[in-house]
């Protein structure tokens, strides 16, 4: 057996490159057996610090919002509300494409350091917010200079061997889909900590001026640590011409690529980048994944609103607090199903059919919400809790779905801008979610005794119609995946 692992290192040996960091990674690959658990675990705690950043604020943006005394009528306010939630996807879709160029060119590492910094300075400045254009300017820079997903989920892919990529992306979507819940139950839960906590904070200190710093401190603390530990991970971009030979990883693919000229491998790089925008199997990948993103950001921002909304307009009443405990639980709920279960559903049923049954599913789960309010007590928390942990999963595995067939779709050399161009395009989508979703809420509650659709009926109405379109478009012949050559 030793003399066999001898044999297959000096094979291996002869198809990479010495000195290139990404020939080390694939070369590691090549002779790793068995879940690769650390390189998971490595994916999931970095996408985890920026993700926890994208909605900590909603919880207590509604009080937010109303303490910078912007709005004029209690009903106003998830209209502001929602222009500060898009900031972030704004900055965003301006300059994801940029940084995928960029993790492509120079590496997915420098790329991935830098969003971490990012999201310790700017976070840290949105909570120390003092007016309500120092809060959406902050959160524009923000989602600007991080530009970390989306190599993320190219250095998910290249990080382990081909059998495990789906779950690698699943740490991807796993640890997004925590942060998008986590993010929220600490904002929820350590806001206005001089009102929660009153034997802590004195009344009459710094977190009485600065109610919304807390949460913000304690996700720029953790993304400061994980910004140290990001200079120990390794490289995968290859720094040489055959760096596309690498990208399946096998060692058939190796040996083929190693016949072909630098010339000619110049060449049909250079083809295949011009082509990015006509690779169909990636475009209907992105287009289905932007439109299942603005229900999910228009959601994620409805949510809290709703909830924290009073009883008179159809909402729950509830206390950041109670809403920091619904999104913790689910945010549970959602890590054990993504890190166990869902791998093997898409295994035998593959990322599409996945992606298309949860989204039905997901349409009268969202109706129930309306009839939801109409509960109370025990039985409104027990109810409610499943409805979000469930919501929350559905969603949260149907993006992970799209991933798979987004990294499917390209080869390593393009993976990095692919999965810029995706957030670019879904970042767009997602920026109308929070303003559109605001906005939308806003109205509704001004028309609680319309006969057609009053109140929140028609919130959860629009979202449904939202993820039904969506759901169409899994079907051929719009979305198709990338055929195995």
């Amino acid at each position: 057996m030793a003399s066999a692992e001898y044999a297959e290192s000096l094979l291996i040996k002869d198809d990479y490159v010495e000195g290139c960091a990404g020939c080390e990674v694939d070369r590691r690959k090549q002779l790793q057996r068995g879940l690769p658990i650390k390189q998971i675990f490595t994916v999931w705690i970095i996408v985890l610090a920026t993700a926890l950043t994208i909605s900590s604020l909603f919880p207590f943006l509604y009080f937010m919002i109303r303490d910078f005394h912007i709005a004029t009528r209690e009903e106003d306010i998830g209209y502001y509300a929602g222009f500060v939630g898009s900031a972030y996807m704004i900055g965003r879709a301006m300059t994801s494409t940029v940084w995928g160029v960029i993790a492509d060119r120079y590496g997915r590492k420098p790329v991935i350091i830098i969003g971490c910094v990012t999201v310790v300075v700017f976070n840290t400045l949105f909570g120390l917010s003092i007016n309500y254009w120092m809060a959406i300017i902050t959160r524009f820079l923000l989602g600007c200079l991080n530009g970390l997903l989306g190599p993320m989920k190219a250095y998910a892919c290249e990080t382990v061997r081909d059998e495990y990529q789906s779950y690698g992306l699943s740490a991807v979507s796993t640890a997004w889909g925590a942060g998008l819940v986590i993010g929220p139950a600490l904002g929820g839960f350590l806001a206005q900590p001089a009102d929660k906590f009153p034997g802590i904070f004195a009344s009459d200190s710094f977190w009485t001026r600065f109610p919304y710093f807390l949460p913000c401190a304690v996700i720029s603390i953790f993304a400061g640590i994980v910004t140290v530990a990001c200079f120990w991970i390794p490289e995968t971009l290859h720094t040489h011409n055959s760096g596309s030979s690498h990208s399946q990883g096998s060692s058939g693919s190796l040996e083929s690529a190693t016949q072909q000229s630098g010339i000619q491998e110049m060449g049909k790089n250079k083809a295949s980048k011009t082509s990015l925008y006509k690779n169909w199997p990636l475009m209907s990948s992105i287009i289905v994944y932007c439109i299942f993103s603005l229900h999910d950001m228009a959601y994620t921002e409805i949510f809290s609103l709703w909830a924290e909304s009073p009883r008179r307009l159809g909402g729950l009443g509830y206390s950041t607090e109670d809403v920091g405990t619904v999104l913790a639980i689910s945010g549970l709920g959602l890590l054990i199903f993504q890190s166990s279960l869902y791998p093997i559903v898409e295994k035998i049923m593959g990322p599409i059919l996945v992606s298309r049954i949860l989204g039905i599913i997901s349409i009268p789960l969202l109706t129930s919400y309306h009839y939801i309010a109409m509960l109370s007590g025990i039985t409104l928390a027990i109810v409610l809790n499943i409805a979000s942990l469930l919501k929350n999963v559905l969603s949260i595995s149907i993006v992970t779905g799209l991933f798979i067939l987004q990294n499917r779709a390209v080869d390593q050399d393009q993976r990095g801008a692919a999965n810029g161009m995706a957030m670019t395009f879904m970042s767009l989508f997602k920026a109308f979610g929070p303003a559109g979703g605001g906005a939308l809420f806003s109205w509704a509650e001004k028309r609680q005794d319309a006969n057609f659709l009053p109140g929140d009926e028609m919130v959860f109405f629009v979202l449904n119609v939202i993820e039904a379109i969506a759901v169409v478009l899994t079907f051929r012949p719009f979305l198709v995946e990338r055929r195995s050559s």
